[in-house]
């Protein structure tokens, strides 16, 4: 390993290899603060120097896991000690901005709320948008096929890479930096590596597509009495602003309630007595004929009660702090410790009836301690799940995943909606894939990792 280390440092220099305090002061869960426990961690600065770690791993069969901006909750970048972790945090340049042709090329150690930034520099915009925008990087939201509030109207992160690179476990470089919307010329192997959580390849630059700037944005927080009226109401809004919809966040009351009046962090927008809430948000190009014909959808969902009462934000202080109640994970982890996290999808008409079975069992289960939040992006069928039991043992845990996880198969739901795999649910994915796709995962990752070398454990094991 000594010798490892000394050719490594050769490649990326002394500041780029960590070790000792510097890398067990660094956590590799948001949610719990787990410190890093790997032998060294090590920083490229470019995708030769990539390149040549990885031979050099490669020829010595050493494994490595790959770090972001470390924002996931699902163990993707947890490190055993004889592990070695690569940080893109170094590559970390928006190399070129195209207006003409509507694209960013970036390096995947850049954040994504940088390249939102350097879109609007330009009147464009990067659609992709997460509460973690500040720390998420972009080769981490290409890792994990990051999702967020804007999917119903733009897609997730595989609708927005054009092109990529990515270094194989053996340092061979895959660049594909194709900046065009057409290219049909064979297998699109970006979408290999697009979600697979640094098992295939680690992406070290990206081609991202651009979107027009939508300077028109108008918001509001909506109280909703029934989950029939809630997906009545989005198709309401689907239709009627079809143009410019952009999202659509359902929150269920003990989301609500706890954000907004019981953690006493947020001011209530509406009261707190409501079954479900919405946040609607759209995007346009004219903020009064925009504002107008909000206001008169909003107005019909409320002749038709599929509203009972509505926020709209006139200022940008007051559409933070509507959309501070949906975003601020802080308070739920503060207010729920200790907590598990779920990211579950599933088809709209079936939501209620998986939320019903999963609070019935969790009174069953835990009838004094038990409480859940869901949240999510209903437009796109993305439920978010928090539950505590006030017990975080091995145990308790896996006796909640049961709860959460098994009657997903029935309602043909996914484990995994936008947070990925990792080690957290690689027990559950026969839950969401079948027998054959797991096989052939497999094999994918026999191919391109043969020596099993990349985020070893996350997502599948090998045979």
């Amino acid at each position: 390993m000594d010798k490892l280390l000394n050719d490594l440092v050769a490649i990326v220099g002394p500041s780029g290899v960590l070790l000792g305090d510097d890398v067990s002061q660094r956590s590799v869960d948001w949610f719990t603060g787990t410190p890093c426990r790997a032998k060294a961690i090590v920083r490229p600065r470019s995708t030769e120097q990539l390149s040549r770690v990885m031979a050099l791993c490669y020829q010595a069969d050493q494994p490595v896991v790959t770090h972001g901006g470390m924002t996931g909750i699902v163990h993707g970048g947890m490190a055993s000690p004889d592990e070695i972790v690569v940080s893109l945090e170094l590559m970390n340049q928006i190399e070129e901005i195209d207006p003409v042709g509507s694209t960013i090329l970036a390096q995947a150690g850049v954040t994504l709320q940088r390249v939102q930034e350097a879109a609007q520099e330009i009147d464009m915009q990067f659609p992709l948008d997460l509460g973690a925008r500040g720390s998420c990087t972009i080769g981490g939201n290409i890792a994990t096929n990051a999702g967020g509030i804007r999917v119903i109207r733009y897609g997730m992160m595989r609708q927005q890479v054009l092109g990529l690179e990515a270094v194989l476990s053996d340092g061979t470089v895959v660049s594909s930096l194709n900046k065009m919307l057409k290219n049909n010329a064979g297998y699109d192997l970006k979408q290999l590596f697009i979600g697979s959580e640094g098992t295939l390849g680690i992406v070290t630059r990206a081609v991202l597509r651009l979107q027009p700037d939508m300077p028109s944005e108008q918001t509001a927080l909506v109280a909703v009495p029934s989950f029939d009226a809630l997906t009545q109401l989005l198709n309401l809004v689907s239709r009627e602003l079809a143009n410019s919809l952009s999202a659509f966040e359902a929150l269920w009351n003990n989301h609500y309630k706890l954000m907004a009046t019981e953690s006493g962090k947020h001011a209530p927008v509406l009261a707190d007595n409501s079954p479900f809430y919405a946040i609607i948000e759209t995007l346009g190009l004219d903020e009064a004929e925009d504002a107008e014909r909000f206001s008169q959808v909003l107005q019909k969902a409320l002749e038709v009660d599929l509203i009972t009462d509505a926020a709209l934000a006139s200022s940008q202080a007051q559409r933070q702090a509507i959309w501070a109640i949906r975003e601020d994970i802080e308070v739920l982890v503060n207010e729920l410790k200790p907590m598990f996290s779920y990211d579950v999808s599933l088809p709209i008409p079936s939501m209620q009836a998986y939320v019903d079975i999963l609070e019935e069992n969790l009174e069953a289960q835990w009838p004094q301690s038990g409480k859940m939040v869901v949240f999510g992006h209903l437009g796109d069928g993305n439920l978010h799940i928090m539950i505590t039991v006030r017990d975080d043992s091995p145990d308790s845990r896996r006796q909640v995943e049961q709860l959460v996880y098994s009657p997903l198969k029935a309602f043909g739901g996914s484990i995994s909606a936008e947070h990925g795999i990792g080690l957290e649910k690689k027990d559950y994915l026969s839950v969401s894939r079948t027998s054959e796709e797991i096989a052939l995962m497999k094999r994918l990752k026999t191919a391109l990792d043969p020596k099993g070398l990349l985020n070893p454990g996350k997502v599948i094991a090998l045979d």
